[in-house]
């Protein structure tokens, strides 16, 4: 590859006629007498990969001039031609560099010629039907226009070089002073020269010309992407006799591919050259390159960088004098609506916040419309938990309609949601139903309106103290947003019981989801059932009316005499008993996928499962159900919601108290669910020391573990910690991460105060539920890594994923024990007075805990700035890479 690039350096720094060699001046002495001479064949010599081979064979005659040359040496590169009066030495570089290029033709009606990056074709980047505003010929580029109002802030899409300036003139003309152009397209764009002008054009996929590339710099800047473009172009012009392919029609392909004359690397610019070089002329002129996502909301990092734009613009801080005028913001993408939108809303929340714009126009958040639309459940916990969050949201809505001449945000949304819930099942768009495509669309433009609400709470706390922190850090201060933006999809909570009913959805019998490993069902009626030794905490799998009989006569017999029991079920899907058997609703398409109830609510939950119950009872037909490994039809004479069963238990068990606290499936427990977790505990032993505790799941095993644990912390806080023993020395493979020490472990346990020891008393804890050698299989730390040692390059990439999130999903979770346990230590004198929650926002995440969490991940294999998963946002969204089948209403 190096010597690739220096082929093309020298190719480049050469002769710009058509002549196909460069030419250098050389001191080397040869015979004056003239001899043809012969380069091999570019097929003779080239391996598979591109590169030439050393030796050369003289098959092939070429002319060099006048014929008046001796000699020729070969070498690596290319081969080098001496000239009879040894002036001039001549290197050829056709052959490498056809070699090197691949060629194709988007169909067989068109002629072949060299694609960029090996597959891309040039397009040109805005036709004339993109300008809806009629704008280009007025003002230089396609729908100019200016924000609404006073603001000094413009949008457009993307002009030609000559429009571009037709565009500052006009500004200038206008008396503005002080101008801030901001490029916010991602993906890359060339300008070629045409006429007098230099006209865009952007690298496209056969499968789809109308598309813009995202993603293809891959690491590198998108400025080093275009001049590498740029490079390759130039060297595609000189192998073509001057003349560069291009495609202007992608509709009816009339006389195309285009031909571009290209003499010399100056007849390509790139966007740098274009919107940088009129800083040399125009004082009051500054140009920043801020790359935009065509849909959904920025990352954390895009937003950094234009609040770093902000820190270091004199005339858009606080501190300026009121009677300067502010600066001219300018955006622009490709045609001038979305991605600029977005910006130009951006923009108009700074200047409000220049301003000191507080106050909004009567009704001016439901401008336009007939009446106010509801907000989404998202947006209403958001706005209800952020100070001031309606003002917040409000300001948002005001700036949406002072930008909305062609395109609104919010609108978006509803739009969105309203063609989601009207789609059938089967209709198939690019590789995917329409119902996920419109999901998404959906989830995207709810995403990015949330966003500009958290972004205009940022700026109201941070432009005062002049961006103190950027908006990442101020993100990781308060990760509950992100816990919210997790929620934001809770369609379920609507979906009709009549799925099921309607065979839409199957019934699934414990037996096949809950295996009996530990052998207990003969002689507890359910499976899975332990005891932390020496301990009165116990894990089950899902139990019948029939097993929690069992139990309870098991806790509260001669032996073991406890007259309180808490049963706590950390299940978060709904579960019902049909003919005295467990049954979880389950897509057919998927029946080892979990179908998770967004809520934590024990009342909605159990609403839910009643609906299901009547559901069934009301049909009165037989439903197709899963039993082990086999499918049968049944008849429901009796069905029963899971608080239904433990009601039925109370009466011959006064002391029983029941509780529904559902844990996501593999990730960890939320602050809050701690908090219910700790709190229960509490109560029950303030009314009963001896208090027996029983945790549920589905199959007594991930969640059952995590909820134990908290349990076992909870009574050595209150009733003394066993000894922990020193470390024995073990010499296995990844014996020091079944340890649990990987590295951002260790980041933690060295922040926290005796982060050691806090360590060791969970891992104690672990071991003592979890026996590694037991027929469960499960044990928390060995979990982590024998998980991500499954990720190997046999499996599919959806697979790998898959692989990679559940064992960050269960490094997250041995974490947060730590966490907790720190917490626990550290309140303890206060006797918990603050919660989990408060602390882990107030203490922990001052300290940088969520800073960690947002890079989460296994950094002794793997970089973290190439895995998404590595954040809090996507980690947090994302509890299963499986996306099943949008079935209730996008509340």
């Amino acid at each position: 590859m190096a010597e690739n690039r220096q082929q093309r350096k020298s190719a480049g720094s050469g002769d710009r006629s058509s002549s196909h060699f460069s030419l250098w001046s050389m001191g080397t002495t040869a015979s004056a007498a003239p001899q043809p001479v012969y380069v091999a064949s570019p097929l003779d010599n080239v391996h598979a990969n591109g590169m030439a081979q050393s030796s050369m064979s003289p098959v092939h005659m070429v002319n060099i001039h006048n014929n008046k040359a001796k000699s020729i040496i070969t070498n690596k590169v290319a081969p080098v031609v001496i000239t009879y009066n040894c002036r001039q030495e001549f290197q050829i570089h056709d052959t490498v560099l056809k070699a090197n290029y691949k060629v194709g033709r988007i169909s067989d009606s068109l002629p072949e010629h060299y694609l960029v990056k090996g597959e891309y074709f040039m397009v040109q980047d805005v036709s004339s039907k993109a300008d809806v505003l009629n704008t280009t010929s007025s003002y230089g580029a396609p729908n100019f226009r200016q924000v609404k109002g006073a603001y000094p802030l413009y949008g457009m899409g993307q002009p030609t070089l000559n429009g571009f300036k037709q565009v500052l003139q006009r500004l200038q003309t206008q008396g503005q002073q002080e101008i801030i152009f901001f490029c916010i397209r991602e993906e890359p764009v060339v300008f070629l020269h045409k006429d007098d002008d230099f006209v865009p054009y952007t690298p496209r996929r056969k499968e789809n010309l109308h598309e813009n590339l995202q993603g293809l710099q891959g690491e590198e800047t998108v400025e080093s992407l275009e001049l590498s473009i740029r490079n390759e172009l130039h060297d595609f012009a000189k192998l073509s006799k001057n003349i560069l392919y291009v495609y202007n029609d992608i509709e009816f392909f009339k006389d195309e591919p285009q031909k571009m004359s290209i003499l010399c690397e100056e007849d390509i610019h790139v966007t740098e050259e274009v919107y940088k070089r009129p800083m040399f002329t125009m004082q009051g002129y500054r140009y920043f390159r801020l790359p935009l996502p065509v849909e959904g909301a920025p990352l954390e990092e895009d937003f950094d960088a234009f609040v770093n734009i902000l820190r270091e613009s004199p005339s858009l801080c606080l501190g300026h004098s009121a009677s300067r005028v502010p600066p001219t913001l300018v955006f622009s993408c490709q045609v001038g609506v979305g991605r600029t939108n977005l910006a130009m809303i951006l923009g108009t929340l700074v200047m409000k916040r220049l301003k000191g714009d507080s106050q909004l126009p009567p009704q001016s958040a439901e401008a336009g419309t007939s009446e106010p639309r509801p907000l989404f459940q998202v947006i209403q916990s958001l706005i209800k938990k952020l100070p001031n969050g309606q003002q917040l949201m409000e300001e948002v809505d005001h700036a949406i309609a002072l930008c909305s001449e062609m395109h609104n945000i919010k609108e978006a949304i509803y739009e969105n949601a309203s063609k989601l819930e009207g789609i059938g099942e089967d209709y198939q768009t690019q590789g995917s139903t329409t119902k996920e495509y419109f999901l998404n669309r959906t989830k995207q433009s709810l995403e990015r309106y949330f966003y500009l609400i958290v972004f205009n709470a940022y700026l109201h706390e941070q432009y005062p103290l002049a961006f103190v922190s950027n908006f990442s850090q101020w993100m990781c201060c308060h990760a509950w947003l992100y816990r919210l933006l997790a929620r934001m999809d809770v369609s379920e909570l609507s979906a009709p019981a009549e799925l099921l009913t309607k065979g839409a959805r199957v019934l699934v019998a414990d037996e096949y989801l809950a295996p009996d490993v530990l052998s207990t069902i003969k002689e507890m009626k359910v499976a899975n059932f332990r005891r932390v030794p020496k301990m009165p905490v116990y894990g089950v799998a899902q139990p019948t009316s029939e097993a929690i009989g069992a139990v309870l006569a098991h806790l509260t017999d001669e032996k073991r005499k406890h007259n309180h029991v808490l049963w706590i079920n950390v299940h978060e899907e709904l579960a019902l008993e049909g003919n005295g058997q467990i049954f979880i609703p389950r897509e057919p398409s998927c029946l080892d996928q979990p179908i998770p109830v967004p809520t934590s609510d024990p009342q909605l939950l159990q609403k839910l499962e009643t609906s299901l119950k009547e559901e069934i009872l009301r049909a009165q037909k037989w439903l197709e159900v899963t039993l082990e490994q086999e499918k049968q039809m049944k008849m429901f004479k009796s069905c029963l919601t899971i608080q239904e069963i433990f009601n039925q238990h109370k009466s011959s068990h006064q002391g029983l108290v029941y509780k529904r606290i559902p844990l996501p499936d593999c990730s960890s427990p939320r602050e809050e669910d701690f908090d219910k977790l700790h709190e229960a505990i509490r109560n029950a032993l303030a009314e009963d020391p001896h208090t027996a505790f029983v945790f549920n799941c589905a199959n007594g095993k991930s969640r059952s573990t995590t909820a134990m644990v908290v349990a076992v912390l909870t009574l050595w806080h209150l009733k003394g910690f066993p000894e922990c023993t020193d470390d024995e020395i073990v010499s296995v493979p990844d014996a020091k991460y079944t340890k649990g020490e990987f590295e951002v472990v260790m980041r933690v346990v060295r922040l926290l105060p005796d982060g050691h020891k806090r360590k060791k008393e969970v891992d104690l804890a672990l071991d003592s539920i979890s026996e590694t050698m037991t027929p469960m299989h499960y044990h928390l730390r060995e979990m982590i890594i024998s998980i991500y040692r499954q990720i190997k390059p046999e499996k599919t990439e959806k697979e790998c994923k898959q692989q990679l999130l559940r064992s960050l999903q269960f490094l997250e979770r041995y974490i947060y024990l730590i966490l907790f346990n720190t917490y626990l230590h550290l309140e303890k004198k206060d006797s918990w007075h603050r919660s989990f929650s408060v602390w882990m926002e107030q203490v922990a995440a001052r300290a940088g805990v969520y800073d960690i969490l947002n890079q989460l991940c296994f950094s002794e294999f793997e970089d973290p700035r190439v895995m998404t998963l590595a954040r809090l946002r996507y980690r947090w969204q994302q509890q299963d890479i499986q996306s099943l089948p949008f079935r209730g209403e996008f509340i």
